[in-house]
């Protein structure tokens, strides 16, 4: 027990001190320090906690900071970074394939309309969000081309109800670029097309 407690007293310590230390050099270092193997279930646990720590310290390199936004798959070190104040730093953490889907739908929310973007294009993204993502009129436009691409594949994987429901919220979407317009009067989707049809037409009539 006392073993134990001496420990946790050294992780504490230990965190701490990379927490708020301004030694970047020592910071970059432990960015870039192979974690130990997940089968050592404590030294692993240990080590992915005091990256928690780099990850929350703004003195560690923006570059390095962006590196585990983009490499780590682990929750606590991917939170502490999606509240970055720096925006590439949370655009990385959207964009990452191995952050969950309800922080990712998060970053969907965000002031930042590139992390916005990262995040409404993460495949992990749930449709509710990407749902959000077509009707917002703040959603920019490459975004909305990529969520009325939803579902249009012949091998897509995407289930064809709520791909379809996406694509119509995009074409009632007033910000939504002609060439986009266009493409969905052709959707596959008759509710899609006919979405698509009279967004065109009350842009003639405006």
């Amino acid at each position: 027990m006392a073993t134990e407690k001496t420990s946790n007293t050294a992780l504490t310590t230990e965190y701490e001190f990379l927490r708020h230390t301004d030694d970047s050099s020592e910071l970059h270092t432990r960015c870039h320090t192979p974690l130990p193997d997940s089968s050592d279930a404590a030294a692993f646990s240990r080590a992915t906690a005091l990256l928690e720590a780099v990850a929350g310290n703004m003195s560690t390199p923006v570059e390095d900071r962006v590196y585990l936004a983009e490499t780590m798959p682990y929750p606590n070190i991917l939170v502490k970074l999606s509240t970055d104040p720096e925006a590439r730093v949370r655009a990385a953490v959207a964009a990452n394939t191995s952050s969950k889907d309800w922080l990712v739908g998060r970053l969907t929310k965000d002031e930042d309309s590139v992390v916005r973007a990262k995040a409404l294009t993460n495949p992990v993204t749930s449709w509710r969000m990407r749902m959000e993502g077509a009707e917002d009129e703040h959603t920019e436009t490459d975004t909305l081309r990529y969520l009325a691409s939803l579902g249009t594949e012949e091998d897509s994987k995407a289930p064809a109800v709520l791909a379809a429901m996406v694509r119509r919220a995009v074409a009632e979407n007033p910000h939504t670029d002609d060439e986009t317009l266009d493409t969905l009067t052709h959707d596959s989707s008759p509710d899609v097309a006919h979405a698509a049809v009279r967004m065109q037409e009350k842009r003639r009539t405006a």
